[in-house]
């Protein structure tokens, strides 16, 4: 167990451990400053949490208990200081038991509680398939060492390809921060969730945790820097992107790129609209999805 991890269980325990509190699970009320204008995405359902580490909300997530990953998760973007944390991967206490203490836990190096097994993601589910922890909300979107820290829980994880995680997606990345950091003015929301096989759903090895056939992302900057270059003219104040994760996809969403890396390649990644992400949503989950309130255009 890692030294903050360890910090961690000895505050949970000197304050008595798990406990009934106010509930993190269930409800966004606590952490709509997450949203624009405290407004979450509509059309998915799924179990609301509010991702609280060291008693603070870091972001928000909508988490599928059936499939065991989060649908998406929602964060205010800060450009990062410092080096990338350990991974030192985490739970949410309150999926396993409704009355428990709402920060996320670290994984102990023995056992895990059965419950806990039951109800979400453990790091068994990863070991030994093929693929990674896949952040939703990425720690290098963050400034503060906590909020980077915070990021490292199943609860904001997917499985994802090698091949897109260490490639494309995070090319995108490292893109969405280059450019808020340089233009955006003022709070840049981020949205990243994931798009699930349009017949049979795929999963990990022991069949509990499933796969996504493509991970999306969007941002909402509603103040920017006019003096934009050429490029970046269709970016602000929203944009979106499309990512492959299986790269024996169908091209309708993401056309391949054949002069990519070999070890890249089936991985690409779309760059569009708001509007157009939308559009895939509704088709592939068969409801009108709505990212930000008025698809970011609201005034403040």
């Amino acid at each position: 167990m890692s030294p903050v991890c360890a910090l961690v269980v000895l505050v949970l325990l000197m304050a008595g451990g798990w406990c009934p509190c106010a509930a993190d699970v269930g409800d966004f009320a606590p952490c709509l400053q997450f949203f624009y204008r405290s407004w979450p995405p509509k059309g998915l359902s799924g179990t609301p949490i509010c991702q609280r580490y060291y008693n603070q909300y870091r972001f928000a997530t909508l988490y599928s208990r059936a499939r065991r990953s989060p649908w998406f998760s929602a964060y205010l973007y800060s450009p990062p200081e410092g080096k990338r944390p350990s991974a030192s991967w985490k739970f949410e206490p309150q999926l396993a038991y409704p009355g428990a203490d709402g920060n996320m836990i670290c994984f102990p190096p023995g056992p895990v509680d059965q419950n806990v097994v039951d109800s979400q993601a453990v790091e068994l589910d990863y070991i030994n398939s093929t693929y990674t922890r896949g952040h939703l909300n990425p720690s290098l979107h963050h400034q503060s060492h906590e909020d980077r820290t915070a990021t490292f829980t199943l609860t904001n994880a997917v499985p994802q390809k090698v091949g897109s995680n260490d490639g494309p997606w995070e090319a995108l990345e490292q893109t969405v921060n280059q450019t808020l950091a340089a233009y955006c003015l003022g709070d840049a929301y981020i949205v990243t969730g994931i798009i699930p096989y349009q017949t049979a759903e795929r999963w990990l090895k022991n069949h509990r945790v499933a796969v996504p056939e493509y991970i999306w992302s969007a941002y909402c900057c509603p103040v920017y820097n006019s003096s934009l270059p050429e490029e970046l003219k269709d970016a602000f104040p929203t944009y979106a992107a499309v990512g492959r994760n299986d790269r024996n996809s169908t091209q309708e969403i993401v056309p391949v790129s054949e002069t990519a890396k070999k070890k890249y390649r089936g991985y690409d990644v779309r760059q569009m609209p708001l509007e157009k992400l939308e559009m895939y949503l509704r088709d592939r989950f068969g409801t009108v999805v709505s990212v930000f309130y008025e698809r970011c255009s609201g005034s403040d």
